[in-house]
């Protein structure tokens, strides 16, 4: 029994690794996949034929390389399946089909009320993630899972979210929820995290092993990339920067977690909106006012700040100068202790990277302990707002690539 199960074991460690080649660098033909993965030709011709089965890749034509005689190439299927990614936010809930590449087939984003009870939002969330399923049948699609990315702290064996500090909920079991309701095994991650896989598996981060990802929204959470693979720590918890005390006890605003001074308190989009809200009630004009009329906005937004920063409003650009600066003092901390490569923001405020990144990048360069790590590139997320819908999906494919077995042959 144990040399049938080592055996199953090491087969689907090397269907993982030729999977996980082909993603990151296809196309590839079949002897190429043997060089690179140091298997010989007879395991990766078997290994292909298996992934060929499941749907997980598919054939694309032949192409030739120096003199050698054409050989077939080999993709990432695009349509081995769907998977349904959903992103629950403090005052919205999203939810989107995507195919097995990352490519958008349908999604929907709602407004919800974060002081409603729970039950309604998560009501509002089936209800959409029904309409997915819908719309995966009428395209023909196998679904191959559901990805939820929730702004807490996530039990990850459990699949339960324990505690969201900006939803006020505690031990929701999120797992088993969408799970029962859909029939569909599905995946349960802190945002921020989701986000980060994300950027590794579809986005600008690929090829590189050590980076940071920053989430600032109504909270600010991180997504640790060290040597490849996202950092959990001991019990899966990792990740939670936005709550690093920044000044003494009983000096700064108290954190919706119930502590006071936390970094998100300082570099969050109610940081941003307070800033300006305090400039318009010292006497000063600004276009984000009269955006807010032009509109018929009730309240503030990073979208009114924005459109004014761009007009040339001069409090909208000092608002996120500042907020750009207490970024940069948080991320110079992490920076001195990871080292990474790079840096990447995500979330709302990547929305306005180009007004953050200024001052952001000049607190890191006075705050980083040497030339080196003051020169870390942080540059924003090719997702923007939508990291975490798109993380919810990836790490559905992430643990399809880890474990290609779990999808059924056709």
């Amino acid at each position: 029994m144990k040399k049938t199960t080592d055996q199953a074991f090491f087969r689907e460690t090397n269907l993982s690794l030729v999977l996980r080649n082909i993603h990151n660098d296809a196309p590839l033909s079949r002897a190429k996949l043997a060089v690179m993965t140091e298997l010989n030709k007879s395991t990766v011709s078997s290994l292909v034929e298996d992934l060929l089965a499941r749907g997980l890749i598919h054939e694309i034509g032949t192409g030739t390389i120096g003199t050698g005689r054409p050989a077939t190439l080999l993709e990432i299927n695009p349509k081995a399946g769907g998977i349904i990614g959903v992103e629950l936010g403090v005052d919205f809930v999203a939810v989107a089909l995507m195919d097995f590449v990352g490519t958008t087939l349908w999604r929907r984003k709602e407004k919800a009320d974060p002081f409603e009870e729970k039950t309604k939002t998560i009501k509002q969330t089936l209800d959409l993630v029904d309409e997915a399923m819908t719309r995966c049948r009428a395209l023909n699609l196998r679904l191959l899972g559901l990805g939820l990315a929730a702004p807490g702290t996530v039990d990850l064996k459990e699949g339960v979210m324990v505690f969201s500090p900006n939803l006020r909920w505690h031990n929701v079991p999120l797992r088993k929820i969408f799970s029962e309701h859909t029939g569909l095994k599905a995946y349960i991650e802190n945002d921020a995290n989701a986000a980060g896989v994300a950027e590794h598996l579809f986005g600008v981060m690929r090829q590189t092993k050590d980076f940071l990802f920053i989430y600032a929204g109504v909270g600010v959470g991180g997504g640790l990339f060290l040597n490849g693979k996202l950092y959990r720590g001991h019990n899966g918890y990792a990740g939670e920067i936005g709550h690093i005390p920044t000044l003494s006890e009983g000096t700064g605003e108290v954190c919706l977690c119930g502590n006071p001074s936390c970094w998100e308190t300082r570099a969050n989009q109610r940081a941003l909106i307070r800033r300006v809200e305090a400039g318009l009630k010292n006497g000063r004009s600004s276009l984000a006012q009269n955006l807010m009329l032009e509109k018929n906005e009730p309240a503030l937004s990073v979208e009114l700040i924005k459109q004014a920063a761009d007009g040339g409003d001069e409090v909208a650009r000092e608002s996120f100068d500042e907020v750009g600066r207490a970024m940069g003092q948080g991320i110079a901390g992490l920076v001195n202790i990871f080292n990474p490569e790079k840096v990447v923001i995500g979330g709302t405020l990547s929305a306005a990277s180009g007004h953050l990144l200024p001052a952001l990048k000049e607190a890191i360069s006075q705050r980083a302990l040497n030339d080196v790590l003051k020169k870390t590139d942080v540059i924003p997320s090719v997702f923007g707002d939508d990291a975490s819908l798109f993380g919810a999906v990836a790490i559905v494919v992430e643990d399809i690539m880890w474990n290609p077995s779990s999808v059924e042959r056709r």
